[in-house]
């Protein structure tokens, strides 16, 4: 179901990472390079039911090092909350809506799917804090807040200006959908998805400023347990981390839904990533099956950036 075409040695002077790490040319033998683990667990994945859509560009050369399926417009879970963050930061920047305003946690419709704030004691945070809290945890009441702000037709309209013609946000979280509700939160394909994380720490999603400020807050994220469980960082604190590792990455999870996207970054070279698994979540066993596949392609990230 995928392929793993050889990466093109660029010509192209090696960038600078966002932290200022310069990374040197890649010199990995071909074996290193193959994601042959990576492809056996995801035939092996989609040989039991599973549908699986995988997207690998080296940021250097923009080659493509691994893909599968990664056209498909498939449930993305919290994952679609990233065009989100992009719009809110770009209404920050432009002046229209004040980061410091303050949302009410009353004034929003209960919803228990995931996060923090509905655990907290204060009532009422500010934007910035929520979009915090959306990015790093993937807090459900907070990305509701920060979407009755700007508008699920913002949302969309930002979505086609990012190029995500197969991705879409298509409502707010819910702990039950009903028939007259979207059927997911969100859809999105694996190739937009790895680009966008591209745009992001290369400074092209709306402004530089923009961008910065998304991908600091996903910097933040928590949940370090799928691809990201091969870095060997802090889930709590790994924005600056002393070997050298960029990462920012952002995850989805629904019942029978896995997802996850991001840029992992070392002194070889750098890759934007998108993995997006839907599966029968009939057992731990399936579950457990699925999330094997994401540690796998982790490792083989890990062995290509470093």
């Amino acid at each position: 179901m995928a392929s793993s075409p050889e990466p093109v040695r660029g010509t192209e002077p090696t960038r600078e990472s966002r932290r200022g790490v310069k990374r040197v040319p890649r010199r990995a033998a071909a074996g290193r390079r193959s994601f042959t683990s990576t492809l056996k667990s995801l035939d092996a994945l989609a040989a039991s039911g599973a549908q699986v859509s995988v997207r690998v560009d080296d940021l250097d050369s923009g080659a493509t090092v691994l893909s599968g399926d990664d056209f498909l417009s498939v449930p993305i879970a919290g994952l679609g909350v990233v065009p989100l963050l992009v719009e809110v930061a770009a209404q920050f920047e432009a002046g229209t809506i004040d980061q410091y305003e303050i949302v009410d946690r009353a004034a929003l419709d209960p919803v228990a799917v995931s996060g923090l704030w509905r655990h907290l004691k204060a009532p009422a945070l500010p934007l910035i804090d929520l979009a915090v809290l959306a990015a790093s945890v993937g807090d459900a009441l907070a990305a509701n807040a920060l979407l009755s702000r700007v508008g699920l037709p913002a949302v969309r309209a930002r979505a086609e200006q990012l190029g995500l013609t197969r991705s879409a946000l298509m409502d707010s979280f819910r702990d039950q959908r009903g028939p007259d509700d979207a059927p997911h939160v969100a859809l999105g394909s694996a190739r937009e998805y790895a680009r966008l994380f591209a745009a992001l720490v290369n400074s092209t999603a709306v402004s530089a400023g923009v961008s910065a400020q998304v991908a600091e807050w996903l910097s933040h994220g928590n949940d370090l347990s799928l691809v990201a469980s091969a870095t060997g960082l802090d889930p709590f604190g790994h924005d600056e981390d002393e070997h050298g590792l960029l990462f920012v990455n952002k995850t989805g999870r629904a019942a029978g839904v896995r997802t996850e996207a991001g840029v992992l970054a070392g002194p070889r070279a750098g890759v934007a990533y998108a993995l997006f698994v839907g599966f029968d979540d009939l057992s731990i066993a399936h579950r457990l099956r699925a999330h094997d596949a994401f540690r796998v392609l982790g490792v083989e990230l890990m062995e290509y950036v470093y």
